[in-house]
């Protein structure tokens, strides 16, 4: 198997590793946040504060990247998302991220960003969606 063709069909499933990965530790963000798992000292934000948003679209918005279901629309929301937590939340504790505990903001922040480009991959809803699509299945002769 030369480069070319292994690239050609490893970089998209390689891809939707590196989407479903994310996408579940991501939502484990959110299930701390509404679920209370895994368990936290935090105490559970009100839904319609600024947390408790965030974590209904880590733990929704994460499900739908795992599935790969509308993948750019909801990869790009939540890049903005981990762009204003960094900004927000951690940005004014200190100018490192290393130090203010900002780096896995980042991370997701860049990822989906590069998701919200890239599309889901191999194994992705989306993809199979818009497969179906491309390629009808024949109906009865007639």
């Amino acid at each position: 198997m030369n480069v070319d063709n292994l690239q050609t069909v490893w970089a998209p499933r390689m891809l939707s590793i590196l989407r479903i990965v994310a996408a579940l530790i991501f939502m484990e963000h959110g299930t701390q946040k509404l679920l209370g798992f895994p368990p936290s000292d935090r105490p559970a934000p009100e839904l319609l504060s600024l947390s408790g948003v965030a974590g209904v679209l880590e733990l929704f918005g994460g499900a739908l990247l795992v599935l790969g279901l509308f993948t750019r629309p909801v990869a790009f929301v939540l890049s903005g998302e981990m762009a204003f937590a960094y900004w927000i939340a951690h940005a004014p504790q200190s100018f490192f991220p290393v130090n203010n505990g900002g780096d896995a903001a980042i991370l997701y922040c860049f990822v989906f960003l590069y998701l919200a480009a890239a599309g889901g991959g191999a194994w992705s809803l989306d993809n199979a969606i818009r497969s179906k699509d491309r390629y009808p299945e024949p109906g009865p002769a007639g």
